[in-house]
């Protein structure tokens, strides 16, 4: 993947960057792959806002990924690698021998035409998915199960890649795209390689209007609301928080606090934290 610039012809231009889309081979998505996409606008059940600053933006259809790869020895062709609007990866159609077509993440260098494998006895090679006790120290790999059987739960943007460094036991020691080094289940699944569409992390949206398009509202800063708006509001011109540190609309502090639970039933298996 490569990123194309702008001609700086308007203030939205000058710093604008998109995606050349040149591994797209396939534009319409799969009829039978797709189902309507209820957007929530970031509101709960009885239509209360819970998560702000989101709303609006284009119309999506969701294409429904095959996250377990749970068909077994069965080879799948890759018919098209195409665009999805709702994550940042690239997705790939597949086209199993007995006639079933799925949709995957598409991995980094994986071509129109190459056949793929799921089940223990795979391959190590490219878009193939395997145990992790079956795939060698070093590897990389991803869309990773925590849980076997379950389906791929991290390492899925684009970009990212995990690496097993270790075996032990029923065990296997990775290393995370955020550098937290973690245990896992042998028997958990993943894929082998890089999720593709690299460089979408050094895409620069450019413009307002931009994000206005991906559901995303502006942000109005604490420090400019009225007192009644934010703990951080009020004063005088331009004035600081007025606090010893930030804290969140509703009180509670914010920007650098841990927030994760202390007896979080996982952190047995997490042997060094994310920096």
């Amino acid at each position: 993947m490569a990123i194309r610039l702008y001609k700086s012809c308007t203030p939205g231009t000058r710093n604008r960057t998109v995606s050349t889309f040149e591994e797209i081979t396939k534009n319409k998505p799969e009829k039978s792959l797709i189902i309507r996409n209820q957007r929530h606008k970031g509101r709960n059940n009885q239509g209360i806002i819970t998560s702000r600053h989101r709303g609006g933006g284009h119309k999506k259809q969701y294409r429904i990924i095959d996250f377990k790869r749970n068909k077994v020895n069965i080879l799948g062709k890759v018919a098209g690698i195409e665009y999805d609007p709702n994550r940042n990866a690239r997705i790939a159609l597949l086209h199993y021998e007995d006639g079933e077509k799925r949709y995957i993440l598409h991995p980094k260098n994986l071509r129109v035409g190459q056949k793929i494998n799921s089940g223990p006895n795979a391959k190590v090679e490219l878009g193939h998915c395997l145990p992790l006790y079956k795939i060698p120290l070093g590897t990389a790999v991803h869309n990773i199960e925590l849980t076997p059987g379950k389906g791929g739960q991290i390492v899925r943007a684009a970009g990212a890649y995990a690496q097993i460094v270790a075996k032990d036991g029923n065990f296997i020691t990775l290393k995370l795209p955020s550098s937290e080094v973690r245990s896992i289940r042998k028997e958990c699944r993943a894929t082998i390689g890089q999720v593709g569409n690299v460089d979408a992390s050094n895409i620069t949206i450019g413009k307002a209007g931009r994000n206005r398009w991906l559901g995303r509202k502006p942000r109005v800063r604490g420090v400019v609301m009225n007192p009644v708006d934010h703990p951080h509001g009020g004063g005088e011109g331009r004035s600081p928080i007025g606090k010893s540190h930030p804290v969140t609309p509703w009180g509670k502090p914010a920007l650098g606090i841990k927030t994760r639970k202390q007896k979080k039933y996982s952190n047995r298996y997490i042997l060094r934290r994310r920096k």
